[in-house]
């Protein structure tokens, strides 16, 4: 068993925070070390603040702990101040001084914590601390996905085996968010929601034509899946491969018009869904075959202090009536547990996954709602609704997923006929 033993050693940490000099820390240094060692566990012993820690004593305290019987010493980059440079020097000095395993614990307030640890990792360290998303103080730790991916997929002069299942990442990512309430930035590498979508019409026509164009490594390692996101900066590529996967082929023409439509609502700083798309495509083309298969015909909640929240649901699938009704410990869940009712005798439709996010302030701040879907198939598809009303908005990021779902599943089927 480890046990991880850890004292400041820099200047501000001795004079300001343990009013202790370096000798004092010295002896507690070795005297923790000792006693760990005593009851027969192993000993990683950090430096704290390691990074702005006097060079000479920093080779000397992890000298003095070696020979106080530590097992493993770890360089915490305590408040992100390192470059990968110095990294790379004081993890072989602590290397020549110890003759031990080290470890990198490298935080990203400047943003470098990924980098350093490999800094760390070339200049002959076997281990880096890392976190899920990056989560941690202040501007977080070294993230866990950007590291492994970096030394999985990146040109260095040697190779190093993770043991990580990457196809994963995307999964565990979403879980660690939702536990902690703390949403993944939208462009963060590797598991941000912007990180393999395509809006601009120049690089979704890379990305059409061989994907390695505009994308360093494929979605599905990690996975995740690639998306295009139709709005003022798309082009015709994009549009007509979105379509193409409902089995629709718009002429030259209706292409264009199509196009035209979608940088209107575009200019107005909207991104138009798939859902809002095969509208457009109908307007254009006029044919019917192209309206929703589920729209939202009737809707209602009742919620209050005694009362169970209430919903009914009223919805048109594919020309039919269907309705139901069901409560909730809150009208969202109500309304869905409504519409789940529905879904599960007709097209066998589950709600895998709800998310809530507020997206400008006030009372009137508007609601961001993301939901998963899955079918009796485990085809998943992901729906996103914006909205001020949070029931409302969450019962259309339903609807909409829904209508995605069923759409694709229609367009396999006539493929499959024919």
């Amino acid at each position: 068993k480890y046990v991880h033993t850890f004292i400041a050693t820099s200047d501000i940490h001795l004079q300001y925070k343990l009013h202790l000099s370096q000798d004092q820390v010295l002896e507690k240094a070795i005297e923790s070390v000792e006693y760990a060692k005593s009851r027969g566990l192993q000993v990683e012993f950090s430096a704290e603040d390691a990074t702005r820690t006097d060079r000479d004593f920093l080779k000397k305290i992890f000298t003095a702990v070696t020979k106080a019987g530590a097992d493993r010493i770890d360089i915490p980059d305590t408040v992100g101040y390192s470059t990968p440079q110095y990294i790379a020097e004081i993890t072989k000095d602590a290397i020549e001084a110890t003759k031990l395993p080290i470890s990198m614990h490298c935080h990203n307030d400047f943003g470098l914590a990924v980098a350093n640890a490999i800094s760390g990792i070339q200049a002959g360290a076997q281990c880096a601390h890392v976190t899920i998303n990056g989560i941690g103080e202040r501007a977080g730790n070294a993230s866990l996905e950007e590291l492994v991916m970096a030394l999985q997929c990146l040109k260095f002069d040697q190779s190093w085996e993770t043991n990580i299942k990457t196809e994963l990442l995307y999964e565990i990512s979403k879980y660690v968010s939702k536990l902690s309430g703390m949403p993944v930035q939208p462009n963060k590498a590797i598991i941000g929601e912007n990180a393999f979508g395509h809006e601009s019409g120049i690089h979704t026509h890379g990305v059409l034509s061989n994907p390695l164009t505009y994308e360093p490594i494929s979605p599905e390692i990690v996975g995740r899946n690639r998306w295009f996101q139709v709005g003022k900066h798309a082009g015709a590529h994009g549009i007509s491969a979105m379509l193409e996967e409902y089995g629709i082929q718009p002429d030259k023409d209706q292409l264009k018009q199509i196009l035209t439509k979608v940088k209107l609502i575009g200019d107005t700083g909207k991104h138009v869904t798939d859902v809002e798309l095969l509208s457009i495509a109908n307007e254009v083309m006029g044919d019917s075959k192209l309206k929703r298969l589920v729209q939202l015909t009737g809707f209602s909640v009742s919620t209050g202090i005694g009362n169970m929240p209430y919903a009914f649901i009223k919805l048109n699938i594919d020309g039919n009536e269907h309705t139901a009704t069901d409560y909730g410990v809150g009208p969202v869940d109500a309304s869905l547990n409504a519409i789940q009712k529905i879904t599960d005798t007709i097209s066998e439709i589950r709600i895998k996954d709800y998310n809530l996010a507020s997206i400008s302030g006030g009372s009137s701040a508007l609601c961001e709602v993301t939901v998963k879907l899955e079918d009796a198939m485990q085809n998943t598809v992901s729906s996103k609704s914006i909205g001020e009303d949070i029931v409302i908005t969450s019962v259309q990021a339903v609807i909409d997923g829904m209508n995605r779902i069923m759409l694709k599943k229609l367009v396999k089927q006539k493929r499959h006929n024919n």
